[in-house]
């Protein structure tokens, strides 16, 4: 967890770059999309989040618990104001070869985001048509999640795609590598 005094910290941060975006921006332009999300409220209003607004939205929901529990994801550094590296975790799907393992994934966050998704790879050494067998990077034309990427997705939405993944008919019963093995660093995430 982020400590409370971390947290004011990285919401000042994004609070000046917010307002530094503000001051530079064109008279009618908006703010640099790689920056915000933009959600619509019933009003029709557009309502614009800085980059950071949204990962520490998406770290306090997994902090709390919120949402499906057979995944998992959190910041690799809590001192880090970026927010750049992340850990995630899928619990297998009961009835498939997947079953009862937990698999461990790295997410490293661009500054695109949340206009471009994260990239994901897999620690945990897995067998399944969407990840690349060589470096556990997840092939995001095979992730319905990343395929369908829009600034209003997060990472929990990538998380539960994969393991939705792992009991399609495709990957469900391809046999895996032995519990515990892991992908080689090639640099990144």
């Amino acid at each position: 967890p982020v400590p409370p005094r971390q947290k004011n910290k990285i919401i000042s941060s994004c609070a000046s770059t917010l307002l530094s975006s503000l001051a530079t921006s064109p008279a009618h332009g908006s703010i640099a999309h790689h920056r915000v999300t933009m959600q619509r409220l019933p009003t029709g209003e557009t309502v614009i989040t800085p980059r950071n607004f949204k990962l520490l939205e998406e770290l306090e929901h997994s902090e709390k618990g919120l949402g499906d529990m057979s995944i998992s994801y959190g910041l690799v550094d809590g001192s880090d104001i970026f927010m750049g590296e992340w850990n995630g975790g899928i619990l297998g799907p009961h009835g498939t070869q997947h079953d009862s393992r937990f698999y461990e994934l790295r997410i490293s966050i661009p500054a695109d985001y949340p206009a471009i998704p994260p990239k994901v790879r897999f620690v945990s050494r897995i067998n399944m048509n969407c990840v690349d067998p060589k470096t556990g990077e997840i092939i995001y034309s095979k992730v319905p999640a990343t395929r369908n990427w829009n600034r209003n997705m997060g990472m929990e939405q990538i998380l539960i795609s994969l393991r939705v993944e792992m009991a399609s008919d495709a990957n469900r019963r391809l046999r895996q590598p032995m519990e515990g093995s892991t992908f080689r660093k090639v640099g990144g995430a």
